[in-house]
């Protein structure tokens, strides 16, 4: 009789920003796609435009049709690159706040388990620009494998 493992990885989801710790973040999913033959999702959520109440942009809509462009070009990308080391690879491009995007993609995808990059900031800069990888561990409806950047002091 087979006995079932207690950790089955089918699906992983990876939230990327197109930085070097999302990069990692990528690569240890793959390590870990390998063994369990999961499938990764590579996820990229476009923040909304924020500009301050007194400045006006009369081509918002055409700013913000190029950023989707240009994230769906560079997702694409790093889905080939991942695809030609993994063997399920799929992309997800989303709009919105990215913490509640990442749980709400875990969520209709049934993610097993979300691998993300931090770039490990501490103190008055994670104050002022918050912690995406914090939200998401707070809210996810999965465990959440935080990677973080390569010589980050705590």
């Amino acid at each position: 009789m087979k006995s079932q493992s207690p950790l089955e990885l089918k699906r992983l989801l990876v939230p990327v920003d197109f930085s070097e710790p999302s990069r990692a973040a990528l690569d240890y999913a793959i390590a870990l796609a390998r063994p369990f033959g999961s499938e990764i999702c590579v996820l990229h959520v476009v923040e909304a435009i924020v500009l301050p109440p007194d400045v006006e942009v009369v081509e918002t809509a055409v700013l913000a049709e190029r950023m989707n462009e240009e994230a769906a070009k560079c997702l694409a990308k790093w889905r080939e690159e991942a695809a030609s080391r993994a063997s399920a690879v799929t992309e997800d491009l989303r709009a919105g706040t990215p913490h509640r995007e990442i749980v709400e993609a875990a969520e209709d995808t049934n993610a097993d388990l979300i691998i993300m990059g931090t770039h490990g900031h501490t103190g008055l800069a994670r104050a002022l620009i918050g912690s995406t990888a914090e939200r998401v561990v707070r809210h996810a409806p999965c465990p959440v494998l935080v990677v973080r950047e390569r010589g980050a002091k705590a």
